[in-house]
């Protein structure tokens, strides 16, 4: 991977983490202030886009390692495991959150349940990323056994040599 490659991933994922961390700290704030009518401030939605950008900030956390041992050329390693299960982990918990914002949003689409169904659609797209990621992580141990099978060949190679 290039320097160009991963500086430009580096800082995509950046701007995106620090908007999201923003744009969080401002929900916290709505969520605290007491409005002036007196209502609860509590709202559902604003409670589910906060949890939806915990698991966004999950997944670029775990992306942003997994360059890092692209780099170092360590991520042919157990250690990559953990942070591609972190990003499965955080897409399915986003598959989830965007169920909840469908099931809050469903009673006021009554007259147009079509919405609703491509709401829940939209949901089970973002499942199917969660299963690409599984599969690539099934290719991730298996080049990770390739990997050890070729070093334990070398390693006989050498004491023959």
């Amino acid at each position: 991977m290039g320097k160009l490659t991963v500086r430009a991933l580096r800082a995509v994922l950046l701007v995106v983490l620090t908007g999201t961390v923003f744009v969080q700290a401002l929900m916290v704030w709505a969520l605290a202030a007491d409005p002036e009518d007196g209502s609860l401030p509590l709202d559902p939605l604003r409670v589910l886009t906060i949890l939806g950008m915990v698991a966004a900030q999950v997944a670029l956390v775990c992306v942003w390692r997994l360059v890092a041992m692209v780099r170092r050329g360590t991520v042919f390693s157990h250690a990559a495991f953990r942070y591609v299960d972190g990003v499965i982990g955080a897409i399915v918990a986003a598959a989830l959150v965007w169920f909840a914002v469908t099931a809050v949003n469903a009673p006021g689409q009554r007259e147009d349940p079509g919405v609703t169904v491509i709401m829940a659609g939209v949901g089970l797209a973002i499942l199917g990323v969660a299963l690409v990621v599984l599969v690539l992580r099934m290719l991730l141990v298996q080049a990770v056994a390739r990997d050890g099978e070729a070093a334990r060949m070398q390693a006989e190679l050498d004491e023959v040599i």
